[in-house]
């Protein structure tokens, strides 16, 4: 089986997110937890879950460069970076430094950055991006807690993480078509750019892009973008090879979310949950001066999960979470979440839990790396972008991004497996 697409994410529910596109295309994905140190199941594309979108600039090129390395020599022959579909970066990156170290390593070029995600409501028009009909910066996404979006300009947000030039695809191009596409290409590189922006409003547009960037070694953005790739290795496969993609064991055991987002997506599906079971929310600031807050959580719930799936939450809406940073300072309180999130996962998974919704990237990869999971497989779509998965032990995991999904999402992931 040939290695067609080798994958580098930044985040983990954005790697399942990718994943899923994947499968959903027809191709044969593994999704790896790290760069991998063993041995790894034979698949037509890899997914590397890095934990790097916050981290140091240089430490996330360190990272990425490693997986890179991995890939290229399991015999991946094109190269995708995955980001968030909101672009979610620093003023210091990391999304420009990654891109550009893994395109200089790859023989330069150019290497496209689209985040769009029409199905999940992400456009590019006029190189900015917009959330349903807002623009990112006025979508709330300009009080992320640690990557704040204050500029929907693409193409300036880019410029100021980028060594080099960043051009930009208009929507008048994309439209017209792959060949119209390739043509901009080939005018941004005359130009000396090497990094460009693209829009795209619907996956139409998608699509023509993915057959524009069939001779690229690099292709970096959303997992929307991915969308059109895995056409320009196997064709169109059937619904029913489709379908083999994504089976996954019979499940069984106890249920739990555990929520560490403070989107808005986020907060409206822990209303909406907690009108139909049990929530139980902890205070950050609880968990700075120590106690047993998080014994007290698992109690709650042992005594709970016996009669359906329940929920716990350090989420808490933009004005309390700000409270808490300039209290206990954005990194300690980030740091305090995670490591609660990744014991509490690991206590529910000792009293039983076999399913496991996961709300929020950093706290997906908390989770993640506290469980010690190496690889997962890739199921059956809950909402856009975000699947089931399996870790091959018995557990079932499903890895949200805290923008994804419907308002009823923790309800109904639990209907389904």
């Amino acid at each position: 089986m040939s290695l067609y697409l080798g994958c580098i994410a930044d985040d983990f529910t954005g790697a399942t997110d990718l994943a899923n596109i994947l499968v959903g295309e027809g191709l044969r994905t593994t999704l790896c937890v790290g760069v991998p140190k063993g041995e790894i199941p034979a698949s037509e594309a890899m997914v590397i879950a890095l934990k790097s979108r916050t981290i140091p600039a240089d430490e996330a090129v360190a990272q990425s460069l490693a997986a890179l390395a991995w890939l290229k020599k399991a015999g991946a022959q094109q190269f995708f970076f995955k980001y968030c579909s909101t672009f979610d970066s620093t003023e210091a990156g990391n999304i420009g430094p990654v891109a550009e170290a893994l395109l200089q390593k790859l023989g330069g070029g150019l290497a496209i950055a689209c985040p769009a995600f029409p199905e999940n409501g992400r456009s590019v028009y006029k190189g900015h991006l917009f959330v349903g009909d807002q623009l990112l910066s006025e979508s709330g996404l300009q009080h992320h807690p640690l990557t704040p979006m204050t500029d929907a300009n693409l193409v300036r947000v880019l410029g100021r993480q980028a060594q080099g030039g960043v051009g930009l695809v208009e929507y008048g191009v994309v439209d017209r078509g792959a060949e119209a596409i390739e043509r901009r290409f080939a005018e941004l590189l005359d130009e000396g750019k090497r990094l460009a922006v693209v829009d795209a409003l619907d996956d139409g547009h998608l699509r023509a892009i993915g057959q524009a960037v069939a001779g690229h070694a690099l292709v970096t953005g959303g997992s929307g973008v991915a969308l059109g790739l895995p056409a320009n290795f196997i064709g169109a496969r059937s619904e029913a090879e489709k379908l083999q993609a994504v089976e996954l064991p019979e499940a069984g055991g106890q249920a739990a979310v555990l929520a560490g987002s403070c989107s808005q997506a986020t907060l409206a599906q822990i209303e909406d949950f907690a009108e139909r079971g049990p929530v139980f929310r902890i205070d950050p600031e609880a968990l700075a001066v120590g106690g047993a807050m998080l014994e007290e959580a698992l109690a709650w719930a042992e005594a709970r999960l016996h009669d359906g799936p329940v929920l716990i939450a350090t989420s808490a809406a933009p004005e309390e979470l700000m409270r808490v940073q300039e209290a206990l300072g954005r990194e300690r309180a980030g740091a305090l979440v995670e490591r609660a999130m990744a014991d509490l996962a690991k206590g529910l998974v000792e009293l039983g839990v076999r399913r496991l919704v996961v709300a929020g990237g950093e706290t997906a990869g908390a989770v993640v790396q506290g469980l010690r999971l190496e690889s997962l497989t890739i199921g059956p779509q809950i909402d856009p972008g975000v699947p089931w998965c399996y870790d091959g032990r018995g557990l079932f995991l499903a890895l949200k991004s805290g923008n994804f999904g419907a308002v009823d999402f923790m309800s109904k992931a639990f209907e389904m497996l």
